[in-house]
Formats: C-alpha cells, structure tokens, sequence
C-alpha cells in the first residue's frame, strides 16, 4: 500500500485492515472520542431554558465557542484519557534538511518514547527513575505542557509501583526530594524564571510530592510469609558472592542489617576496597587516603568520601540506545534481537551493532542541548 508519512524516514500513520479496507489507527482512546462525540452532539443544539415557556434554540454556528471550550475542559480534566505516544524509536534530528524541518527537543522525546511501559520493567526501572531525576535537577523547564504532564503521571505510576511493590523506596526518595527543592525555587522565583502553566498548577504539584514524600516516609516493609530456602540460609560463601556484585555502598549496608551474618560480611575491608576500586582511579582514591585507628586505610569511609568529589559509575539492567549510523534512539528488545535479529530501529547499516551505543540518563539529556 502506499506510504504516507511526513518523511520517508519515518515510520508513517499505523493502519489496520478491515472488512471495508484499511483504516488509520486513532491516538485517542474510546473514552475519549466518546466523550468528543457526545460534547459534538449537544454543540449541534444547546437548549438554554430562561422561564418555562420561552426556550430559544441555537445552532452550531451560535455554540461552536462554547463546545470547543467544554471539549478543552473535558479533555484537560480527563487524565486517564491522556494518550501520547508509544513508539519505541524516534528520530534525533538537530537541524532542519530538505527532507524534514525543525528538530527534536527534549520533551518531545520524553512524549513519544515509551516510558511508561518502560518502569513496569525491573530492567528498566533504575534507568527511567535516574533520568527523572535530572530532569527535575536542571531540565524541568525546558518541558513542553504536555511532556510536563506527562512527567508528573509517570512519576505517579512509579510512587504506585514502589507502595506496591516496596521496590527501591530510597532511589524514589531522592528523587523527590530533589524535584521538591526544584519547584520551591521555581514557585519563589516566579516571573523571574519560566514557568509553563499557572502558578497554582505548580503549587498543587508541589503538595502532591509533599503527600507522596509523607506516604513513602510511612512505609512498612511486609513481612515475607515463605516455609522455602531463605536469604539466611544460604552458605556464608554464596552470601559474599552476591555482596561483591553490589555497585552501590548503601545497598551493601542495608543488607548487612537483615542478619549478624550479613552484617559482618558487609563491613569487609576487601569488600568495601573492591568497591572503591571499582568506582574510582587509583589516582583519586590516593589523595583521599583515611586510615583508621589500627592504621590500616579505612575503605569504607573512603567510598562515602570519594562520593562526594567524583561521580560513581552507573550502572543500569537495560538503556536506551543511540544508533551513530541513523541518527536513532531507541530501547532495544534483547529477546527479539536473539530470535529474530532485531536490531530495534530500521537500520540502514551494513553491520548495525557496531553503530549502537548505550545511552546514559545524562546523556540523553545531552543530546537535545543545542
């Protein structure tokens, strides 16, 4: 069938084919295009009632402002309706060619990649949540209204998440608390810094973080209910095998307080050395040197210290990826890149994985810094 898109790049309208033929897929949900076509059938005659007997009755010309208003209304106030996009590459474009005109922003890839499918993801999760986090450290104002919205209802889809399945509060923590600090400044300074949206928006914003931050500082960790093998139960030498495939320090200290075991495998010195060895150069590390009472080098103390001059390595289950050869961003499917060789993205490369290259949350922010 034809092809019909606004470049012969990209990926055009989705199509389905029915019995008539093939017809274009809608973005709209159902609920929404139900509630646009009953908002359509009262805009073709809107009766207003003045005393009993008189009714004047006026027709689509006399009411199109109003129904575009109340279709405006409905849709803001609908969030559940909210629809974007669900694709799993974009093109990054930074200038304008013969074949496509503008350039891709930083919110614009926020709306169209699939991020909210993404934090469903253990994989994934650390990822999306990282880069949440520098949005809301420097790029928060830079977001369309509509990537803005789209910010704030994936962050709410993770806070669910972690009440519900009590994975990773710390991380989420973090990353509202620095999102908190973000908007105060924001809130206090306005008018001298861009705000997309009223100021009340912002404020309602800022009390539900505050609410959300309340609810994850009340947070009971259940008690697992399970008659098999446990965590404890496992040899001492396969509990310091998983302890040195920890990257993170706060993740080691918080498992050495489930068990005096664990407590004491955790406060190893080769343990806490391996870690620093790890994250940092030998050239750093040595102009840190912290030695303990017995004079030996104090590594864990080390490791906290380090942090606070040189950044640590991330480290992430899965990432976007960024294609040199097609100028493409996209998550790649590692169970259809085994069975079917799938690249991710419709490359054009001869051999395309020697031009894939993992995207880091920082990075990402980067490649829309014109």
């Amino acid at each position: 069938m034809p092809f019909l898109g606004q470049d012969w790049r990209s990926p055009g309208w989705r199509w389905v084919k029915t019995e008539d033929g093939w017809k274009r897929c809608e973005l709209f949900s159902p609920a929404l295009e139900d509630g646009n076509n009953q908002l359509n059938d009262i805009s073709h005659a809107v009766i207003i009632t003045g005393d009993e007997e008189d009714e004047e009755i006026y027709g689509t010309e006399d009411c199109e402002f109003a129904a575009k208003k109340r279709k405006k209304d409905h849709f803001r106030n609908n969030t559940d309706s909210q629809c974007f996009y669900r694709e799993k590459w974009i093109y990054v474009h930074k200038e304008s060619t013969r074949e496509r005109h503008g350039y891709c922003t930083l919110g614009e890839a926020f709306n169209r990649l699939d991020f909210s499918s993404a934090i469903q993801d253990i994989r994934r999760f650390n990822y999306v949540v990282k880069l949440l986090q520098l949005i809301a450290k420097s790029q928060l104002t830079s977001l369309s209204g509509a990537a803005q919205k789209n910010y704030f209802n994936i962050l709410d889809k993770i806070v669910r998440k972690v009440m519900e399945d009590q994975y990773n509060p710390r991380l989420i923590k973090d990353l509202l608390q620095d999102l908190s600090s973000t908007l105060r400044i924001l809130i206090r300074g306005v008018g001298k810094s861009v705000l997309v949206g009223n100021i009340n928006i912002w404020i309602c914003r800022l009390e539900t973080i505050l609410l959300w931050q309340q609810q994850l500082k009340n947070l009971q960790m259940n008690k697992q209910v399970n008659n098999g093998l446990t965590l404890s139960d496992l040899p001492v030498h396969m509990l310091n095998n998983i302890l040195y495939r920890f990257s993170d320090g706060w993740d080691i200290i918080t498992l050495g307080q489930v068990t005096p075991t664990l407590y004491m495998l955790s406060e190893d010195r080769q343990l806490w050395k391996k870690l620093c060895q790890y994250h940092f150069a030998e050239k750093q590390f040595c102009r840190h040197l912290i030695p303990s009472e017995k004079g030996h080098i104090d590594w864990k103390l080390m490791y906290f210290a380090l942090q606070k001059y040189y950044p640590i390595k991330e480290q992430y289950g899965d990432t976007l990826h960024f294609c040199r050869h097609c100028s493409i961003l996209f998550w790649k499917d590692y169970h259809l890149a085994l069975l079917l060789k799938d690249t991710g993205h419709p490359c054009t490369a001869s051999d395309p994985n020697t031009c894939l290259m993992p995207v880091s949350p920082q990075h990402f922010i980067d490649l829309f810094k014109f």
